[in-house]
């Protein structure tokens, strides 16, 4: 099997979904020509032609609600938004219509497509070039909301999104794009939405993230063994964080007594709470210490060279596992 990054592995997903159905077509702002500011389409134009890859205007609420249009009548869009922070211009049409289309016509239309976003800091962009807001997506009733970390999970997730009858906001950690490679099999697979990953067994404490932090707790847990060899952890990629796999959470948990969530979108009102509110209503008798976050602040996500504060790192991970190990 090739070696491949995080890139090359949404190109790949959306070639293939391309070449198995004549219905899936790939817009956005210059996804076309040029293959995308990332250059994830890159060369789907030339191959698939104008009429199936092919750029959109800079208005992001006029392109998503086109791309409602087309799937209510039978094509599958994969619409590119350069940026998860200029998805709030097309909130509108997101969280008015495209959540709420099969469960306003009772189920005589649905909307079988997928946005896809670059998401998160770690390239010292601008600050609506560094967002993660996906709670968001995943608080509007009726999105699936995918975060993957490696190209395996990004390449199979993708085909499984486009597959899915559900619309799909389909997040992709900029920076892990071509943070490193992974073995991943050519032509069409899929990787179930809804399932997490368990990266590794231990039985003194549950660590649940998704997405660019999934990276940064190995390297945490990497220094861990080298202080605290006897400290065995339960490492959870989530994948999905809508539906999330809370079965695979609560059994953890029920098993380690302590669990730490990390995200790098902000503290207040996330993924995170949601995940500590659910463990508390179902596990809390198995508990062994508090319930604990290692997130981004409760402030706009700074420019340039303050993302190094404001980012998630090992060691400030490294921290919080101390913190609740320790109690």
């Amino acid at each position: 099997m090739p070696l491949i990054n995080n890139i090359k592995a949404v190109n790949q997903a959306l070639d293939v979904a391309m070449e198995r159905n004549k219905n899936v077509v790939t817009y956005g702002e210059d996804v076309g020509f040029e293959g995308g500011v990332f250059r994830a389409t890159e060369g789907l134009q030339q191959k698939y032609g104008v009429h199936r890859s092919f750029n959109a205007p800079i208005s992001e609420n006029l392109f998503v609600g086109a791309a409602i249009g087309m799937a209510i009548n039978g094509l599958t869009p994969v619409v590119e938004l350069q940026f998860e922070g200029l998805g709030r211009s097309a909130l509108q049409n997101i969280t008015t219509h495209l959540g709420k289309m099969r469960n306003r016509t009772r189920g005589k239309y649905t909307c079988p497509m997928v946005i896809r976003t670059p998401m998160g800091g770690g390239i010292s962009a601008l600050e609506h070039h560094s967002e993660s807001f996906e709670a968001l997506y995943a608080h509007t009733a009726g999105l699936v909301v995918i975060i993957p970390s490696t190209p395996y999970d990004t390449k199979g997730l993708l085909l499984a999104a486009i597959d899915s009858p559900d619309p799909v906001i389909f997040l992709e950690p900029t920076k892990l794009y071509r943070a490193f490679k992974q073995e991943v099999p050519e032509g069409y697979y899929t990787v179930p939405i809804g399932v997490g990953y368990k990266i590794q067994e231990g039985n003194d404490l549950t660590i649940v993230t998704y997405g660019a932090p999934t990276v940064d707790c190995q390297k945490a847990l990497e220094l861990l063994k080298e202080t605290h060899p006897e400290v065995t952890v339960d490492l959870i990629d989530l994948r999905t964080i809508n539906p999330w796999d809370r079965e695979m959470v609560f059994e953890s948990v029920r098993k380690t007594g302590r669990l730490l969530i990390v995200n790098e979108a902000v503290k207040s009102f996330g993924v995170a709470s949601e995940i500590i509110a659910s463990v508390n209503e179902n596990c809390f008798d198995y508990l062994k210490a508090p319930l604990t976050r290692c997130t981004g602040y409760d402030v706009n996500i700074p420019f340039v060279q303050g993302e190094r504060w404001f980012n998630i790192n090992p060691h400030k991970i490294l921290d919080k596992i101390h913190e609740v190990l320790e109690y």
